[in-house]
């Protein structure tokens, strides 16, 4: 009996009309690799969704493995209750943001930001599956900090019990950039204001140890790799 052949995925997610922006279209793009490398450079996301038909967004880490992205809360947490209680699924839309500078603009209205972003809209299903769950988790800790999930105690079965994961699938899904300087109007050129592009950068202050740390416990390779 052969093995059943895994489809390599097309190299751009579909456009649809909720991934369509109404403004700046030339920005969007739905490449796919565009899209997993914003998400995969920033730790927190947004996530929207309705309750008692008033819509709210709430600020949650997450991580990617393949084409799913994987959210987790405590099992009180209201979106990941209402997930498990939903039928098929909750209905959601998750977005990630990099601000990457400033564009100071000679007049007012053409302020603005270089930025790039990720727009996923879908259905959330509650994760059950225990294999699944501990991969989940795992991919959570090590998108904080690359191999750290092998460098730390793993959830016990109490941890895992308050722990709530939920999956949404990357099937409808679009990024939109921003890249470049400033564009002012032509008249506006010999306006005796400063204007240019502000970058934003980030990066890693040295790491500080726990006070109470065991005795001899060296700082990991994949912390003075950052």
């Amino acid at each position: 009996m052969q093995g059943t052949r895994q489809q390599t995925p097309p190299a751009t997610y579909p456009a649809t009309d909720r991934t369509v922006p109404t403004r700046s279209a030339d920005r969007a793009s739905y490449d796919r690799e565009v899209v997993h490398s914003i998400l995969d450079e920033a730790y927190v996301c947004h996530l929207g969704f309705v309750r008692d038909g008033a819509p709210v967004v709430l600020p949650t880490l997450y991580a990617r493995v393949g084409e799913r992205l994987y959210v987790h809360g405590s099992t009180g947490s209201r979106p990941l209750r209402m997930t498990g209680q939903a039928d098929p699924g909750l209905p959601v839309c998750l977005t990630v943001t990099h601000v990457d500078a400033l564009i100071l603009a000679r007049s007012a209205f053409h302020h603005s930001i270089n930025y790039r972003s990720v727009v996923v809209h879908g259905t959330a299903y509650d994760v059950t599956d225990p294999q699944e769950k501990r991969l989940a988790l795992d991919a959570l800790v090590d998108h904080v900090v690359a191999g750290r999930s092998q460098d730390s105690r793993p959830a016990n079965k109490k941890e895992l019990a308050a722990t709530a994961v939920i999956r949404l699938d990357l099937d409808e899904v679009s990024a939109k950039l921003r890249t470049g300087g400033v564009n002012d109007e032509p008249e506006d050129l010999d306006l005796p204001h400063w204007a240019g592009v502000v970058p934003l950068r980030k990066g890693y202050e040295t790491p500080v140890a726990d006070a109470l740390l065991a005795p001899g416990t060296e700082l990991p390779g994949y912390l003075r790799a950052l």
